[in-house]
Formats: structure tokens, C-alpha cells, sequence
């Protein structure tokens, strides 16, 4: 199992956020050995430390996913020209719903056209599709080239991720895409139950309990 920071998007998106919030929290995910850090588009450009290796995720279409998709596709864009190496966009979930799957897979296809270089993660909010649902916007984002499904914004009131949803998610897009696990993910023992199930990478903001947690129980138990 991998070291749980090296699979952590370091994850700030609360509104009332400041410039001087954002800095610090870039700062400790460096410190933590974090993957990513993921922050609002009106962030960027991040003040890296020299030398960091650490990405930049920025968020599109978030949290609702109701917005045109020349418009996610364009917020994405400048996310990219302002530093962002990763986008995490939200699907129309209401599309999903409807079992309108060929406008989520237009939906996601205007962002990764936009963002050809960028890995794309797409954020299905999981807890509020059935599992039918789930398996159809999963189809519909490896058809449209994204390069990993994610569970979760944090934000809805449906809920976070589950070991269930994430195995079913891993089941569906094969080895080749990823799965990002995201909200409530608050300890050691949940991030290391969502890897079993299959994801390749966590969506977390409480990062240092965890990371911290983890060092003092290894097991996670």
C-alpha cells in the first residue's frame, strides 16, 4: 500500500478562504510530502517553494456542475495557462439523473478538449447516483478520455465517498483510469479502506492528522 501522502490532493476549497489561508496550506502540503494541492481557480497562480515537486489541482465547474460547458471548458483553460497541471471538474449530476449520459460525456469532452495536456478528473457525486448511475457516468467519462473518475466535491448533502462506490467506480473504468476517493475522508484507517476498494488517489483537507495519524498507527487500526 502506498505511503498516503504521495496519493493526496491536499484539498482547500472553502469559500471563505484568503490568499494567506491558501499560502499556508500550499506550504504544509509540501511539508507533508502531499501530492497535489487543490484550491479554487481564483487562486491561481500559486507561490510554490523553490524546488517543490508538488502539482496543482484546480477545480471547474464547482460545486454544482450546473454550467454550460463552454464555460467549464474556458475556466479550466485559464486554470491551466495560471499553473494548474490537473483539473477536477464536476458533471452536470441532475444530467445523470435523467440518464442523459451522452450530455455528461459532451460535458467532459469540452474540458478535456480544452485541456489537452492537463489529467482530468471528473467529479460524479457518487452518493447521490444509483449504482446504475454510477457504472453510466463512469462509461461516459473513459469514452470521453478523462483520466480519472472522482467520487465526491464534499459538498453535497448526499454525502462523501464509500468503499462501495469506489470499488464499483475502480470495477467499471479498468486499470487505465484512476479513481479519486474524496470527502470525509478524515483518518488513516478510512484513506487506507478507500485504496483496498481501489482508489489510486484521496481528495483530503485534514491531510496532517492523517498523514500524522498514520505514522503513529501504521497498521491504520
Amino acid at each position: 500500500m502506498p505511503d498516503l501522502a504521495s496519493v493526496i490532493d491536499h484539498t482547500l476549497l472553502k469559500p471563505e478562504a484568503t490568499r494567506a489561508d491558501v499560502a499556508r496550506f500550499v506550504q504544509e502540503g509540501v511539508e507533508l510530502g502531499a501530492y497535489s494541492v487543490c484550491v479554487s481557480p481564483n487562486m491561481l497562480p500559486l507561490d510554490l517553494p523553490e524546488g517543490a515537486s508538488i502539482k496543482v489541482a484546480a477545480v471547474c465547474g464547482f460545486p454544482s456542475g450546473k454550467h454550460a460547458s463552454a464555460i467549464k471548458a474556458l475556466e479550466a483553460s485559464r486554470a491551466v495557462a495560471q499553473g494548474a497541471d490537473e483539473i477536477d471538474m464536476v458533471i452536470d449530476v441532475g444530467a445523470a439523473v435523467e440518464g442523459r449520459f451522452a450530455d455528461v460525456e459532451a460535458d467532459v469532452r469540452a474540458v478535456r478538449e480544452a485541456v489537452p495536456g492537463a489529467v482530468l478528473k471528473v467529479i460524479i457525486e457518487s452518493a447521490a447516483l444509483t449504482d446504475e448511475q454510477i457504472v453510466a457516468v463512469c462509461e461516459a467519462a473513459v469514452r470521453a478520455e478523462a483520466d480519472f473518475v472522482k467520487t465526491s466535491t464534499g459538498f453535497h448533502p448526499t454525502g462523501g465517498a464509500t468503499a462501495h462506490a469506489v470499488a464499483l467506480m475502480a470495477r467499471t473504468v479498468g486499470p487505465n483510469v484512476g479513481v479519486k476517493a474524496s470527502g470525509g475522508i478524515r483518518t488513516a484507517e478510512a484513506a487506507r479502506e478507500m485504496i483496498a476498494a481501489g482508489a489510486t488517489r484521496l481528495g483530503v483537507s485534514g491531510t496532517r492528522a492523517l498523514v500524522e495519524g498514520a505514522d503513529t498507527n501504521p497498521s491504520g487500526y
